[in-house]
């Protein structure tokens, strides 16, 4: 029941050599205390949101937000925090984009949708990554409120590994709120029971190539809300530079007027 090791203002070659060797990498203080609790306050109201959408109907995903860019504020500044784009980016290039992006949260004396041992991408491509993901914490992780547990190196499994194995050799994601915990997404994962009387709150991220589709598409889910507080680094990172043409008249257009304008992968 080991928890993971946690560092401090890692550099690109550092992330990169944890990420490949490991699978992983956590790193204390990716975001500040006031934009913590500003994610916080917004995360529980979208949650609530979220509920009223489905009229009370039970639904697989409840107590979580299914595309947390659908509630502005906090959730579009996220991609202004550099030191959470720093390990995308050190991994995948600046072109990266979102796959999806939800929350993780657990109701005192509940688990969610993470419970089971599973990957967040379906691919094995050996020596290539081809989706990124982050927990990043908005409430602290600990062993009673249902943080998530990871086996270290095995992100080059194709096959879950025996469940046994799994809670015999898996590390704890034990960190305080503001921490990110990034990894490959084929490192096999579950998260945790939360045993406590308080809500455990996380954002997730799941980056992928600007090539690939979203999970959402994030500019057409978007499209009739204003975007004028939208910086130019979360258009890009929610996928509005990457986007095929729609028509002829779009295919034609000159490169400035052009939806797919995406320079990088």
């Amino acid at each position: 029941m080991n928890s993971a090791p946690v560092l401090k203002n890692p550099s690109p070659d550092e992330v990169r050599e944890h990420i490949s060797r490991e699978g992983y990498v956590v790193i204390e203080g990716v975001m500040p205390p006031d934009f913590v609790a500003r994610a916080r306050t917004e995360l529980a109201e979208a949650i609530r949101k979220e509920e009223a959408w489905h009229e009370g109907r039970a639904y697989r995903d409840q107590n979580m937000v299914l595309l947390c860019a659908l509630y502005g504020g906090a959730f579009w500044q996220l991609f202004d925090q550099d030191q959470v784009m720093a390990p995308f980016e050190a991994v995948m290039g600046p072109g990266c984009i979102v796959y999806a992006y939800t929350s993780s949260s657990m109701p005192p004396g509940m688990g969610n949708y993470s419970t089971r041992i599973h990957v967040d991408c379906p691919r094995l491509i050996p020596g290539y990554v081809t989706n990124m993901g982050a927990t990043l914490l908005v409430d602290d992780f600990t062993r009673d409120n249902g943080a998530t547990w990871f086996l270290p190196g095995s992100h080059t499994l194709a096959e879950p590994p025996d469940e046994a194995a799994f809670k015999a050799q898996a590390k704890r994601l034990i960190a305080p709120a503001g921490s990110g915990f990034f990894f490959n997404a084929r490192l096999w994962h579950a998260g945790g029971h939360n045993a406590s009387q308080q809500w455990r709150h996380a954002l997730t991220l799941n980056m992928c190539r600007p090539y690939m589709k979203q999970r959402i598409d994030i500019p057409r889910a978007l499209a009739h809300q204003d975007l004028g507080a939208m910086s130019s680094r979360a258009r890009q990172k929610l996928g509005f530079l990457a986007q095929v043409p729609a028509s002829l008249d779009e295919y034609y257009a000159p490169p400035s007027q052009r939806k797919f304008q995406q320079e990088t992968e």
